[in-house]
């Protein structure tokens, strides 16, 4: 009885750990479809990874050295990668913190940015994702912006 006990829990245990990974792969693999549609100057791929109403916003430091937060829209920023050539915009990120709960997801990813091949800058990206009608969703995108302390 002992050993059915055994068995029964340990393939629970395989199959929650298995079903999980796989939402922590689908979270990731949105993120990573919007990278390198972002290298690809695709913005017709980009788009595909965020919701309808998604908040897009940059933390910046203003003249007085003051954290301030812009909005930006999603239209300009679709404009913004469908404008450059391929391989111009080339953000390297490493995934940090992955979290989910039901439908809903944040991924913590520090980055460096190159431009045309170059450093430009290096910050977070803070994404919250939502499982909208079984795809996940970038509802939320919040990111900083620096030149120094890059890792």
């Amino acid at each position: 009885m002992r050993s059915i006990i055994f068995i029964l829990t340990a393939i629970l245990f395989i199959h929650t750990d298995v079903k999980a990974q796989n939402a922590e792969d689908s979270v990731k693999s949105v993120i990573t479809t919007l990278f390198t549609a972002m290298k690809n100057s695709d913005s017709a791929l980009l788009k595909t990874g965020f919701s309808d109403n998604c908040i897009f916003q940059t933390v910046a430091m203003n003249k007085e050295g003051k954290a301030s937060v812009k909005d930006e829209l999603l239209s300009e920023f679709l404009t913004s990668v469908a404008s450059q050539p391929k391989g111009a915009l080339d953000e390297q990120i490493k995934f940090d913190i992955i979290r989910i709960d039901g439908s809903l997801a944040i991924v913590w990813t520090p980055y460096q940015f190159f431009y045309n091949g170059k450093f430009s800058h290096c910050g977070v990206n803070s994404f919250q994702l939502v499982k909208i009608s079984g795809e996940w969703k970038i509802q939320y995108l919040i990111d900083t912006r620096r030149k120094t302390g890059c890792k």
